[in-house]
């Protein structure tokens, strides 16, 4: 095992060197992992909650909107502090503090929240190819899963590639809304206003819960402590005070910019909709029509625009929190592509039933819902990050100080109180709307609901209760074993794989020198043509004829060196052929070439070399394409 495996997001951890630089050189080297977090900001989830404010109350609620901000400010900091300080995620951590089962409890609430948000930006994608290409919400939806493909592209190109992208996401957001604001006009004095705090009741009480609890993302947390990893800093107390400073500054750009655009979207809600007597705009399709009713083409098309952007963008950060909570809490790794797509599955399927039995007006109370389940799962991030980086054994001097750990108990206090009080209401909602939806309340929603409050309550207790006493270790590919003598391993029958390529002369080479001229080689060639895979070895096309022969020449030519080889056609599937054909020989050996193969070219064509490495049972040589 290589210290690689115990490692948050392993394949970029540390790849964006940040030494050897000064000056804005150094800064622009940090700049990028707070700015996947702010998408998380500014998804079709907030969207319809500034909507809804801004209609129904005017700039009332700016102020809400900049303490949610500053509330975010002070947890992604901490996010960010514990990942640089320690080198866990937040999920790695807690990994640390609760046992097996408190984690899978914990891995599952995350995974819903994962799915929730999954579901706002689904819905926000298919409402913008809607209202822009008018395209049926239906097939939006269901073409949301494509962005599999994107996510699978970019992953590969590495995180700068993949950071560049999504500040062009944020850039076309921002810009779309900067010229929206030239269009609507805002009453600015009006804005100052809309600073300064009020009292809440009632309707603008229900708002502010629903944009505060929209606001701070619970997979964010998660994301920014393994995504600050992506730098390579001098692990001394210089290297990272210094990593902390500039990440702080880079997390304070990245969530301002949010906020504006935030406030962009709640302003223009009040300058369009309330100043005009239009109160009751829930909906994302309504305030399209309005914009376009009020301000003509220009406005709703720009609103489109930012809307895709931001469901796009917002996609992608949340296949890589999901990643870090599936491997930190239950040592789980697959492929990112595949957990891209059954996370997209699972959220597609509540949104194509909504739109098939309630219709499309019924999508605006889908998202309201995902934000509902995104509170039940917040105060299991907030909490344990809180305890982490107090905990001065853990953090030494970098644990966080008394009074900002005051701020952040408060800010855990007013977040979790808040949705707690959304949820409660939200359920009464549903109780009061008819007997037979309160008896499904009563039976399945609430039993949740306590079980939930119990599981919180243990994660706030255990760490203060048994204080710096952790859970073993677990890592996804054990610990390594203690190595006393080595002697050399002598292969019998080796076996080699053959494509007809520049490559095949590298894999022989590779082979012989691994079992000399004492070894007995089987070279193997699959004909994958339609005949093979239907009729296997009944088959003798041209194809086959011409591979077989090919192959002969191969074998002829090792002989004359003296060397003992054969020839064997495989047929169908190369993964599977190869496969029995190591099986049936007892073969103790096998050398393939690698096919050069990235990103999408890997789903076109197939990773041959991987599936046959987890099917067999005997050690794989993989030899670099020429």
């Amino acid at each position: 095992m290589t210290e690689d495996h115990k490692r948050s997001l392993s394949n970029v951890h540390e790849s964006v060197s940040t030494e050897n630089k000064t000056g804005w050189r150094k800064f622009m080297a940090f700049l990028g992992p707070a700015y996947l977090i702010s998408v998380g900001y500014m998804d079709p989830g907030n969207w319809a909650t500034d909507i809804a404010g801004g209609s129904a109350l005017g700039y009332k609620l700016i102020w809400i909107l900049f303490v949610s901000n500053l509330i975010a400010l002070l947890l992604q900091s901490l996010s960010a502090r514990l990942g640089i300080v320690r080198g866990l995620d937040l999920a790695q951590a807690s990994k640390l503090t609760y046992n097996r089962f408190v984690n899978f409890c914990l891995y599952i609430l995350a995974q819903i929240a994962i799915i929730a948000c999954d579901l706002a930006e689904i819905i926000g994608m298919a409402i913008g190819l809607n209202l822009l290409f008018h395209l049926p919400l239906i097939w939006g939806v269901s073409l949301t899963i494509t962005d599999t493909v994107l996510m699978l592209f970019l992953m590969n190109k590495g995180m700068r590639k993949l950071e560049s992208f999504i500040i062009s996401m944020i850039f076309i957001i921002g810009l779309s809304f900067l010229i929206e604001m030239f269009i609507v006009h805002p009453d600015v004095a009006a804005i100052a206003k809309g600073f300064v705090p009020g009292m809440l009741s009632g309707t603008s009480l229900y708002l502010a819960i629903g944009i505060i609890g929209a606001t701070v993302m619970p997979h964010n947390l998660y994301l920014h402590s393994s995504l600050v990893q992506t730098r390579k800093i001098t692990r001394t107390d210089a290297g990272i005070k210094s990593a902390i400073k500039f990440n702080i500054w880079d997390t304070v750009i990245a969530l301002n910019v949010a906020f504006v655009v935030n406030a962009a979207i709640l302003i223009l809600a009040a300058s369009a909709f309330f100043t005009r007597g239009y109160f009751k705009v829930a909906e994302i399709q309504d305030a399209y029509k309005l914009l376009e009713h009020i301000f003509g083409s220009l406005a709703p098309v720009l609103f489109a625009i930012a809307l895709i952007a931001s469901g796009q963008s917002s996609t992608i950060t949340g296949t890589l929190a999901g990643q870090i909570i599936m491997e930190g809490h239950i040592n789980l790794r697959i492929e990112p592509w595949l957990r891209r797509l059954l996370t997209r599955l699972m959220a597609i399927i509540p949104a194509v039933f909504t739109i098939l039995y309630y219709g499309e007006t019924g999508l605006g109370n889908l998202i309201i819902l995902s934000q509902v389940v995104l509170s039940l799962q917040l105060g299991f991030a907030v909490i344990p990050l809180i305890h982490f980086t107090s905990d001065r054994k853990k953090m030494g001097k970098f644990a966080i100080s008394l009074k900002t750990k005051l701020l952040a108990w408060g800010s855990a206090i007013l977040i979790v109180g808040l949705n707690a009080q959304l949820i409660v209401q939200q359920v009464q909602d549903w109780i009061s709307s008819g007997p037979s939806t309160s008896i499904w309340i009563y039976t399945l929603v609430l039993p949740v609901i306590i079980a939930v409050a119990l599981l919180l309550l243990y994660v706030f207790l255990r760490p203060m209760l048994f204080k710096h006493k952790d859970m073993p270790i677990y890592v996804p590919h054990g610990i390594a074993i203690a190595i006393d003598e080595l002697e050399a391993i002598k292969y019998k029958h080796i076996a080699v794989s053959i494509d007809f390529s520049a490559n095949d002369t590298e894999s022989i080479r590779h082979a012989i020198m691994q079992g000399g001229k004492h070894a007995e080689y089987t070279l193997i060639h699959v004909v994958e043509t339609a005949g093979a895979r239907y009729y296997g070895n009944e088959v003798m096309d041209q194809e086959t004829q011409s591979d077989l022969d090919n192959l002969n020449k191969y074998v002829d030519a090792m002989k004359k060196l003296g060397y003992k080889a054969k020839p064997e056609i495989g047929y169908g599937a190369p993964a599977s052929a190869i496969t029995k054909i190591v099986n049936d020989q007892g073969i103790d050996f096998i050398v393939m070439g690698s096919h050069g193969h990235k990103a999408i070219k890997d789903l076109i064509f197939g990773t041959t070399v991987n599936k046959v490495r987890h099917k067999v049972k005997i050690p794989v040589l993989v030899v670099k394409k020429v």
